[in-house]
């Protein structure tokens, strides 16, 4: 999992204030791609993407601004890598794809929840739906 937190930390340096918009600007978008995974195996991946594209949105339209600008861009850069279809490991077939979304989106869960826990309880949200457990 360390080598997953370095890729994570790496890419969400590469968010900056310019690109979060540029993203936040694409969420109609990514929402909806994000509904159409395959995600069988993996039953919560589609929730947390949408949960962490709620993050991004209402950061970026500043309807909540507290929370950590490093929580935001690690969602921010998962969301960008889900979409770009790019994967950690080349040539991956489509479950093991969607094994290494799952990862990373599981690693900026697990890396900001005191964060986004805070931001389930402000928007009324269940944690628990969106936890990082299977």
């Amino acid at each position: 999992m360390a080598e997953i937190v370095k890729f994570v930390h790496h890419g969400a340096e590469q968010i900056t204030p310019k690109i979060l918009k540029g993203i936040d600007n694409k969420m109609p978008m990514l929402k909806l791609e994000f509904t159409q995974l395959k995600a069988d195996k993996f039953p919560h991946l589609i929730e947390q993407l949408e949960f962490l594209a709620d993050i991004v949105e209402d950061f970026a339209e500043g309807a909540d601004i507290d929370l950590p600008y490093v929580a935001v861009a690690e969602a921010a850069f998962v969301l960008a890598y889900v979409h770009g279809h790019q994967h950690l490991i080349p040539n991956l077939d489509h479950h093991q794809a969607t094994m290494d979304e799952s990862a990373l989106v599981r690693c900026v869960l697990i890396e900001n929840e005191k964060a986004f826990a805070a931001y389930a309880k402000r928007h009324h949200l269940s944690w628990k739906s969106v936890t990082v457990n299977p």
